[in-house]
């Protein structure tokens, strides 16, 4: 197993980095060492923009997937009695992931669009009298699209962690005349962290590392850092954007350092 790591992730890892310092005079790259690409990324308005603009999606996106990763999962093991049923939904939860991740995303503008069923329907039913524009192409439609993309990853964990509660701690509760809000809130959200951690790595890394959602959902009227990268790699700027894939890689880890620094996933599973 280290050796395949070793291969296939420290390898090309350390080509990046390599690549990060290479010269580039904007037509040719040269080997060398040179913080030039670094220099350019840290002086830049536009990096600190792009960067700001994926760690706002990644907050959204963290925050619906939460909510609903929590709520769906609280439903499952808390309000679902049978082992059976429990299986059945949770499974159908997971139906719309054996299509294409692409296909999924496209399947949203025909809905969100301007002559598209939403908007139909709005209009059909008098709320509005004409199409919402801020539907489709615009951050909305990426936030919408990375949410229903990626809160399976964050249903997952949480399910896992919550099927591992014992319920005579909930009835004890019940029994000493603790509120609903307090149960969870005092119970279940601490014995749930390990699942709401991984969770919240899976999601947070998927919207840093994603190009696509943002490209496509946005029209090109919005940008992420990934996105960036993905240009500058298309034009054969391969220094620039390795060097941006460093740093994006090192924001990325110090995120998921902090989060498993507040809870020790390793030491919560052996339990």
């Amino acid at each position: 197993m280290a050796l395949v790591l070793l291969l296939f992730f420290g390898v090309p890892l350390l080509v990046v980095v390599a690549f990060s310092f290479f010269d580039y005079d904007g037509i040719n790259t040269n080997p060398a060492f040179v913080w030039a690409n670094y220099a350019e990324l840290f002086g830049s308005k536009v990096t600190l923009a792009l960067y700001l603009k994926t760690l706002y999606f990644a907050a959204i996106v963290w925050v619906i997937t939460l909510l609903i990763g929590f709520t769906v999962s609280y439903f499952l093991v808390f309000h679902v009695r049978s082992v059976l049923w429990q299986m059945g939904l949770f499974l159908l939860c997971t139906v719309p992931f054996w299509t294409s991740n692409i296909i999924r995303m496209i399947s949203w503008i025909p809905f969100l669009g301007r002559n598209g069923i939403f908007n139909q329907a709005l209009m059909g039913a008098g709320i509005t009298h004409e199409p919402l524009e801020f539907l489709l192409f615009s951050d909305f439609a990426v936030i919408v699209a990375y949410v229903h993309l990626f809160t399976l990853f964050m249903i997952v964990p949480i399910f896992n962690s919550m099927a591992r509660i014992d319920r005579s701690l909930i009835e004890a509760a019940r029994d000493g005349g603790s509120s609903g809000g307090r149960i969870i809130w005092e119970i279940v959200v601490p014995l749930s962290k390990t699942g709401i951690a991984l969770g919240s790595i899976f999601v947070i890394t998927l919207v840093m590392g994603d190009f696509f959602v943002v490209k496509v959902m946005s029209g090109s009227h919005s940008a992420s850092v990934a996105m960036a990268m993905s240009n500058q790699i298309a034009m054969v700027q391969y220094p620039p954007a390795a060097a941006s894939a460093v740093l994006l890689l090192i924001i990325v880890s110090l995120m998921v350092a902090a989060i498993l620094r507040v809870v020790d996933v390793r030491k919560e599973l052996a339990r």
